[in-house]
């Protein structure tokens, strides 16, 4: 099993001044302690169980390029983009960007989206779910149209581009990772099992089901279910002192026992640094295995 980082939660000490210097501290040690991943969300507002919406909160893609500045190992993975926000071209020359400028090392980590609150809030579009669903799968096929090169006009439901043109290239080959975020059994998954290289779960307790509905739909899809990364959202709270590790590893070897190969993980206090140490010492490498 790996582990990877998320940064959820900007509210540290010191305000925005010291958001810079704290964000930089965080991603190196996390690339340096041996993280597999950081990951940012797609939120322009902070959702509602981090505190709502005047909590501060760092747009996702601009800050990937800082991280990626700052970061010479790990994997940047969005948890995740939602489609809607977006044009599609854009996006795909977005990542692009930051997949050569991190030398390689940026994902499209993405979803429909579902938070009304910043869509209204900001004027972002965020239409009906089944329309949604309509641009995400879209989104895909014009980001992996424009990764193959293939400049042939672009005439979708929603989206249309006369010449989806991407230069320069992705470093990542044939293209970066994709992840798709979400678990609707219908339209979700089965975008997964056509398109993605990893899906993003939550830790509930009908995961298991889940990746079964995931499996059939690669089955339906001829696509091989072993070849998608299984990678779930977490959290991580090992005490300062690391008291809690024993706990921390019982329940990843829970999750790996449901299939799940990576952990993106919001560690409690993570801004401290210390929690990172305490993870990368003891319970990376007991789960290493899993």
């Amino acid at each position: 099993m790996k582990l990877g980082l998320q940064i959820p939660d900007f509210d540290w000490p010191g305000g925005p001044e010291k958001m810079a210097p704290t964000l930089v501290e965080m991603v190196q040690a996390a690339d340096e302690l041996g993280y597999h991943s950081i990951s940012l969300p797609d939120h322009v507002f902070q959702v509602p169980h981090l505190g709502g919406a005047e909590k501060p909160l760092l747009e996702c893609l601009t800050s990937y390029g800082f991280v990626a500045a700052h970061t010479s190992r790990v994997q940047l993975i969005p948890t995740v983009i939602a489609a809607p926000f977006r044009a599609p071209g854009m996006l795909a020359k977005m990542v692009t960007t930051l997949d050569v400028l991190s030398g390689g090392r940026m994902w499209l980590g993405i979803g429909a989206g579902y938070y009304e609150a910043e869509a209204q809030g900001l004027g972002l579009p965020l239409p009906p779910v089944p329309e949604r669903l309509e641009w995400l799968e879209e989104t895909l096929q014009i980001c992996l149209q424009m990764w193959q090169g293939d400049e042939t006009p672009f005439s979708g439901k929603h989206f249309q581009l006369e010449r989806p043109l991407n230069s320069p290239q992705s470093v990542t080959r044939p293209h970066p990772p994709i992840m798709i975020g979400g678990g609707g059994e219908k339209v979700t998954l089965k975008l997964v099992a056509r398109y993605a290289d990893a899906c993003n779960l939550y830790p509930m307790p009908d995961m298991h089901h889940k990746l079964d509905v995931l499996r059939a739909h690669c089955e339906t899809e001829g696509r091989d279910y072993d070849a998608i990364e299984k990678i779930c959202m977490f959290h991580l709270d090992p005490g300062e002192d690391g008291s809690k590790t024993g706990e921390m590893i019982e329940r990843l070897r829970g999750l790996a026992a449901n299939g799940i190969q990576t952990v993106i993980a919001w560690v409690i206090g993570g801004h401290r640094i210390t929690p990172l140490e305490v993870i990368a010492r003891d319970v990376m490498p007991a789960v290493a295995d899993l």
